[in-house]
C-alpha cells in the first residue's frame, strides 16, 4: 500500500525522477512521457465520471478503468528487466477482455457510422472524445518507448482498446446530438 506523508522531496529538483525500480531518469525520458500521459488520461476520465453523475452505471466502470490506468502506469514505471526482483503489477489480458465486452455492449445500440464524427455533441461526449485523443497519445508514447525498451506488450493493446471504448462511449453519450463531419466541397 502506498503511504505518502510528505508530498515534496526535492529529489526531482535536478530534473530527474525515480522509476519503480529505484533507478533515476530524466523527467523527459520516454518512460516518463508514457506513464505521465496515462496519468493525464486518468484525470480526463475523472472529469467524465463527474459529468456522468453518481447514479450512472458507467461511473463504476470508468473508475475501474482509472484503477487499470494506475496499474498500467505502474507497469510502465518498472522496466521488465527488473521484474524478477519482486512481484510487479502488470496489465493482463482479462482487463482487455473486459474492455472488449463493454465496447460490444455499448456499440450494439448505436447506428452504423456514415461519416466521421466531430468531437462534441454535449459536455460528456466532448470529454470522452478528449479522453480518446489523450489515450491515443498515451498509446503512441508507449509504442515509442517499446521501440527502445522491452515492455509488457499488453500495455499498448490495452490503450488501443480503451481508445475504441472511449469513442463508442462518446457516440452513445452524444446520442441524437452527434455531429457528423461534412467534407468541404471547395478545393484550394
Amino acid at each position: 500500500m502506498v503511504k505518502l506523508n510528505k508530498i515534496y522531496t526535492r529529489t526531482g529538483d535536478d530534473g530527474t525522477t525515480g522509476l519503480g525500480s529505484g533507478d533515476r531518469v530524466p523527467k523527459t525520458d520516454l518512460r516518463i512521457e508514457a506513464y505521465g500521459t496515462v496519468d493525464e488520461l486518468s484525470s480526463v476520465l475523472g472529469l467524465c465520471v463527474v459529468a456522468l453523475g453518481d447514479d450512472h452505471d458507467d461511473v463504476i466502470r470508468l473508475q475501474r478503468i482509472q484503477n487499470d490506468l494506475f496499474d498500467l502506469g505502474a507497469d510502465l514505471a518498472v522496466p521488465l528487466e527488473t521484474a524478477g526482483d519482486a512481484p510487479r503489477i502488470r496489465v493482463g489480458q482479462a482487463r482487455i477482455d473486459a474492455l472488449e465486452a463493454w465496447i460490444d455492449a455499448a456499440n450494439a445500440s448505436l447506428q452504423p457510422l456514415t461519416s466521421f464524427i466531430l468531437p462534441g455533441g454535449n459536455v460528456l461526449a466532448a470529454w470522452l472524445h478528449l479522453g480518446r485523443t489523450v489515450c491515443r497519445r498515451a498509446e503512441r508514447a508507449t509504442l515509442r518507448l517499446a521501440e527502445r525498451d522491452a515492455l509488457n506488450p499488453l500495455c499498448a493493446v490495452y490503450l488501443n482498446r480503451l481508445s475504441d471504448l472511449l469513442f463508442v462511449l462518446a457516440r452513445a453519450a452524444a446520442g441524437d446530438d452527434e455531429v457528423l463531419w461534412v467534407p468541404t466541397k471547395e478545393q484550394g
